[in-house]
């Protein structure tokens, strides 16, 4: 037994193994990350899983999906063997004794993503057929159109560096990928000086079998050193090679089928990463740290000087206007701005709307009407789903009724998304572009993924975003991973949602179609900014505070503020990108202010759209008790009102320290839903005998199988959301609903 155990020791694959636990644990993170991905332990609720479980292309899992998911492994896991070759090759000198000294490596190197690959496996055949309900057959399509992008990947891989000796681009690349070459910059340090040499008995050779070290032909070290540097310069130039593919492949952003699926995306950023990783620890080896400083300086300069920034912009507005041109985004130049008069002038525009919006309900029959206020709350593609089938739903059960008592239109994040595109399918059947409204396969589209675009265009087109420009709406901009989150919610809403925020003016004006705040999160100072087609002043501090001294200016009206920067001009799917700018998913936005107002998730301030509702509601209270017969107020969350989460039970170290530094973040929702429960108390007092609440939940048939917080959704998720509104609890407010409005 310890004669096995030694021979299983000195087997150079488990040599390997042990090595990379040894040094430069960093490089194995990358696989800790994607088997806890694949696994739901980590980026669980965001639903990061379905994106290497479940990978779509032009919308759809198949064959292709998962082939280009497949590609994308081999990649990653040739950026492994290619990153801890060039590290790790010098402990194992002798290899350069042998005939295609990479190839071996990555045979012997080959155990760490063998095992992930049979783990993923698993995962991924039980995911999908519980999740995606797959069939035996589907199922196994699916995994032989992996396996296969998996293995032609790896044989041109092989292919490249069974041939690299008449590569005519070897001797053009020998220069700049010569490791040799590039190691004279860096000063020499004898903390570099290593003397691991892996101890090694047996290796298996490129057919498969398993040799003796001892066989191999002695050579001079300098000469199997020499051997191995040419090896580090076929490896380094694969890798330049695939960086340039991948950048040059995001200048074709808006083509669909170029675009691979988002977890491909990922791995293929990973393989980047670790690569730069690899390249890091190789050539400045002591002096790392002091690389990585440089890299953030050097970044930091470049951000300074303007011509690196990681926000996004807004498209239609105009950036090309002088810094002393721009609105001065301080106190002192709010409160000049929101002006009494202003404020005073823009509510009679308001009333003025709604006195059009009431013509219109007793031309119907109706002098009386109900007027209904509608909210719905983000949550990505979870909650677009959700709001946009209850809306739908509603309305068809109501006959129109929903649509056309509706005065205004809010909320956040997701929910946004989809209650616009159902605001913007009746404009469409008003106007006889489209029959029918309430057509499924606009539930569909909804539905359909975001992710994909936003991811590749992360890996890609985000690199070079400086000098990937494009012309919209009579200005150049930059392109970014928000632009191609905005083309494709256009693509998939069949285009309805290619307009500015001002086209909707003249409908909303006569009262044909809701209002609609799309808002969004000034992260300066918490403030909200508010994008509309309606002059909304009156919305953007406290009535209470409008004759003060110092009046407290909570909100910014966009249109109003930015009117010499063509603020109306804005796209509609820019006002709702900002609207769900989720941190890091999508970029902050900066505004063309002085200083520039930096926009984030709607969420943040409200998730639930419940202060602008409240707000427009006590406002405009003298006009509405003059003139209906009832407020019918309608909220629509993605999550329950009254949850209950479970309690922290501080039950260990980490849970200790942790806790309290993310309560806040994971407390978030409940602790606005418990503030906003007081404006409930409170309005009824200002609305006497006339507002009246109405909730729409999605409720989980299974608590622990909700749909994710993402901008994709699985098949088994959007039967769950669909069903929802089937809920005991749901149902018992459809039918409050329709006696209100009756």
């Amino acid at each position: 037994m310890k004669r096995v155990a030694k021979a299983v020791f000195r087997f150079l694959p488990v040599q390997l193994v042990l090595l990379h636990f040894r040094k430069y644990q960093l490089l194995l993170v990358f696989w800790l990350i994607l088997i806890a991905t694949a696994t739901g332990h980590f980026a669980a609720t965001f639903g990061a899983a379905t994106l290497f479980l479940s990978p779509e292309y032009l919308g759809k899992i198949n064959f292709t999906s998962m082939f280009l998911l497949g590609g994308a492994m081999a990649v990653f896991v040739m950026a492994w063997h290619i990153t801890t070759f060039i590290i790790h090759s010098q402990r194992v000198p002798f290899m350069g004794a042998t005939r295609h000294a990479f190839l071996k490596y990555c045979i012997n190197n080959s155990i760490i993503p063998l095992a992930f690959l049979v783990a993923y496996s698993v995962i991924s055949i039980r995911f999908q057929f519980f999740n995606e309900h797959a069939s035996a057959s589907g199922i196994l399509k699916f995994q032989l159109g992996f396996y296969l992008g998996f293995l032609v990947i790896i044989l041109i891989s092989f292919a490249y560096f069974f041939r690299v000796d008449r590569d005519l681009l070897k001797v053009v690349l020998s220069n700049i990928a010569n490791p040799a070459r590039i190691r004279e910059i860096v000063p020499y340090d004898s903390l570099d000086y290593d003397i691991d040499i892996i101890h090694a008995d047996t290796y298996v050779t490129g057919k498969l079998r398993i040799k003796k070290c001892s066989e191999l032909e002695p050579y001079h070290p300098r000469l199997l050193h020499m051997v191995l540097r040419k090896h580090h310069r076929n490896a380094i130039t694969a890798t330049i090679f695939a960086i340039a593919l991948l950048l040059l492949s995001g200048a074709f952003i808006d083509e669909p089928r170029l675009r691979i699926p988002a977890g491909a995306g990922f791995l293929i950023l990973f393989s980047i990463v670790m690569g730069l990783v690899g390249a890091m620890k190789y050539f400045l080896r002591s002096w790392e740290i002091f690389g990585w400083l440089f890299i953030v300086i050097f970044l930091s300069v470049l951000v300074n000087l303007h011509w690196f920034d990681l926000r996004s912009i807004a498209y239609g507005l105009d950036y090309h206007t002088a810094t002393n041109q721009r609105p001065a985004y301080d106190y002192e130049s709010l409160r000049k701005f929101f002006t009494p008069a202003r404020y005073e002038a823009d509510k009679k525009t308001e009333e003025h709307r709604l006195e059009k919006w009431k013509q219109k309900q007793i031309a119907a029959g109706d002098t009386m009407p109900p007027l209904i206020i509608l909210t719905v709350s983000g949550g990505g593609s979870r909650a677009a789903y959700w709001s946009f089938h209850t809306l739908q739903y509603l309305d068809s059960m109501s006959k129109g009724k929903l649509f056309n008592n509706t005065v205004l239109l809010t909320g956040a994040s997701g929910g946004m998304i989809g209650a616009s595109y159902w605001r913007e399918l009746h404009s469409a059947a008003l106007d006889g572009k489209i029959k029918d409204p309430y057509n499924t396969k606009y539930q569909e589209n909804v539905g359909k993924d975001l992710l994909n675009a936003i991811i590749f265009s992360f890996v890609s087109v985000d690199l070079i975003s400086p000098f990937n420009k494009i012309s919209l709406s009579g200005y150049s901009y930059s392109k970014d991973r928000g632009y191609a989150m905005e083309q494709e919610m256009i693509r998939n809403t069949e285009g309805l949602l290619d307009k500015k925020i001002g086209d909707s003016k003249e409908k909303e004006d006569a009262g044909t179609i809701p209002g609609m705040i799309v808002n969004g999160t000034i992260i300066n100072d918490g403030r909200k900014l508010m994008m509309t087609a309606q002059p909304v002043s009156y919305l953007t501090m406290p009535e209470s505070a409008l004759y003060n001294v110092q009046p407290a200016i909570d909100a910014i009206d966009c249109g109003a503020f930015f009117e010499k920067q063509n603020g109306y001009n804005m796209r509609l799917s820019t006002a709702l990108r900002m609207n769900a700018t989720f941190p890091f998913v999508l970029p902050v936005v900066r505004m063309p202010s002085q200083p520039s107002m930096n926009i984030m998730d709607a969420g943040l301030r409200d998730n639930f759209g419940t202060e602008v509702a409240s707000r427009y509601i006590y406002v405009l209270r003298n006009w509405i008790i003059k003139n209906t017969r009832k407020v019918i107020f309608i909220q629509i969350r993605d999550t329950k009102e009254h949850d209950i989460f479970p309690p922290s039970a501080m039950g260990s170290l980490g849970s200790m320290l942790s806790d309290p530094l993310f309560v806040i973040q994971d407390k978030w929702e409940p602790f606005q839903s418990y503030n906003q429960g007081y404006l409930k108390d409170y309005a009824p007092y200002f609305m006497p005998d006339r507002l009246h609440f109405v909730t729409f939940e999605y409720i989980p048939d299974q608590k622990s199988k909700a749909a994710a917080l993402n901008f994709h959704l699985t098949k088994r998720e959007k039967i769950d959301i669909l069903n929802s509104i089937n809920n005991t609890t749901n149902q018992a407010a459809t039918k409050q609903l329709m006696q209100l409005l009756q």
